[in-house]
Parts: structure tokens; C-alpha cells; sequence
């Protein structure tokens, strides 16, 4: 894992096992799963940039071996380490601050959940995702993907790629709503940053706003229950500083400057 601060308020997590694909074993998870605990509570950093190293985003879990030395027989200790695994979705899903993946390369099995887990999505022409799971003998409902991809992509979509484990390209993955846009790979990650740049010409407090009510709006059961938390969130935010700041920077014509209060 590399980790490192391309602009100021953005932290960029590399996932770096290249030759593997990046692919998941216990080190990996581990680091990563502290990286994003450490993140959390990291209030310089308004933004995450998630990629891979070497032309792969994630190619799952190493299926030559997770490495962490626990018995693959016996079911409770099988259970912890998915239970540790599919934390890294809850983890990206629940950041205060915004994850945008930088996608070059293979995204596939828990690679695509990492994905999925991002609040914006960007790939390069050369980007393929898979469904993996059920290709190599497991259901294709594993760390999160059955609930995050068919509210990305929506349930025909998502049936579809789970039930039959093929591979789809980025052209496809921009055309169902997976992935924002398409650069060349050449461009992913600048394009990722450019992203970030514009998130950050937001006040923090807003941006941590939205993007927690844009994930609950998803599991709420009827529109009221939707508007009744914008209600709350609209009021919050205006009575802030940055708010006013925000709303005096653009009568001024000048950047924001903001300080989270």
C-alpha cells in the first residue's frame, strides 16, 4: 500500500501489488483497513483517491493465497476472515469524506466491490470488471456487491453481470452507470484528481453531508422519509460559517476559503 498527498485535503491510497494485480491477501486488507480508520479521523483530508499500481486496479482475492496462516477448515475462522474482508466495503462506504476510484486495468470479484463502494467511478479505455465470485465456485453475492451494485446500475443490470460472472469492459461500465467516464489510461488518475478538485471547491461539512445522504436515500422506504432528511440537512447547512463563506465568495467572484465550522 502507498499512500500520498497528490494535492492539499486529498490522500491517495495505491494499492500496490502489481505483480499479483493487486489482488487481496492479508497484508493488503490489513493495511488498508487501517489506512481508512486512520483517514476517518484524518480532518486534513477532504478527499480519498483510491487506484492500483501497475496497470490493474484489484483483481480480487489472491486465490494462490490470502497468507494469513488461519486453517481454511474450519468455518469460524473462514467466517472472521470474511467478515474482515468485507469490512473494507463497509469502511469506503461509511468515509466521511468522498472515495473517487481511479480505475486502470482489472477491477474484478473483490476488486469490483472496492469499486462499487466508491462514491464516484473513473476508467481508463483499457478498465475491465467482472462479477467474479461465481466463476470461481461461490455465489456472486459477496462484500456488498448484491446490495451496491444494483442501486449503482440498477437490478436488471446487476442480475444479469452476477448471475453469469462475465467480464464487461468500460464502455459498457460507463454506458449501465458503473463508472462516471472513460479517459485514456494515460489520463485515470489526473482525471480522478480533477474530480477531487472540484469536490473540494465545497465546504467540507456540506460535502460530508450530501454524500451520507445520498447513500441513506437509497435505503429509505418512500420519498417523504427522503425529503424529510434533506429538510434537516439544508438547515444545518445554512447555518454555518462555511456557508455563508460560500455564498460571499460567489457574490465576490473569489474562491472559498473554508474552516469547517
Amino acid at each position: 500500500m502507498r499512500v500520498s498527498h497528490p494535492r492539499e485535503g486529498v490522500t491517495q491510497l495505491t494499492l500496490n501489488r502489481p505483480e499479483r494485480l493487486n489482488a487481496l491477501d492479508h497484508d493488503l486488507v490489513t493495511t488498508l483497513s487501517a489506512e481508512l480508520d486512520r483517514v476517518r479521523d484524518d480532518r486534513s483530508c477532504r478527499v480519498v483517491v483510491l487506484t492500483g499500481a501497475g496497470g490493474a486496479f484489484c483483481s480480487g482475492l489472491d486465490l494462490f493465497g490470502y497468507g494469513d496462516g488461519e486453517p481454511i477448515d474450519e468455518p469460524l475462522a473462514v467466517l472472521d476472515r470474511q467478515r474482515r474482508i468485507a469490512h473494507l466495503t463497509e469502511q469506503l462506504h461509511t468515509l466521511p469524506q468522498p472515495v473517487v476510484a481511479a480505475v486502470d486495468g482489472a477491477a474484478a470479484g473483490g476488486g469490483l466491490a472496492l469499486v462499487c463502494a466508491s462514491d464516484v467511478r473513473v476508467a481508463s479505455t483499457r478498465s475491465v470488471f467482472k462479477v467474479s465470485f461465481i466463476t470461481a465456485g461461490y455465489s456472486a453475492c459477496d462484500i456488498g456487491v448484491s446490495w451496491l451494485l444494483p442501486r449503482i446500475v440498477g437490478a436488471g443490470a446487476a442480475h444479469e453481470l452476477m448471475l453469469t460472472g462475465r467480464l464487461f469492459d468500460a464502455e459498457e461500465a460507463a454506458r449501465i452507470g458503473l463508472v462516471a467516464r472513460v479517459v485514456e489510461p494515460e489520463d485515470v488518475l489526473a482525471s480522478a484528481l480533477a474530480t477531487a478538485e472540484q469536490i473540494l471547491a465545497n465546504g467540507p461539512g456540506q460535502v460530508e453531508l450530501t454524500k451520507q445522504g445520498m447513500w441513506l436515500a437509497l435505503e429509505m422506504p418512500s420519498l417523504r422519509a427522503g425529503i424529510e432528511l434533506e429538510n434537516r440537512q439544508q438547515v444545518i447547512t445554512a447555518l454555518t460559517a462555511d456557508s455563508a463563506e460560500s455564498r460571499a465568495a460567489f457574490l465576490e467572484k473569489r474562491p472559498a476559503t473554508y474552516h469547517r465550522r
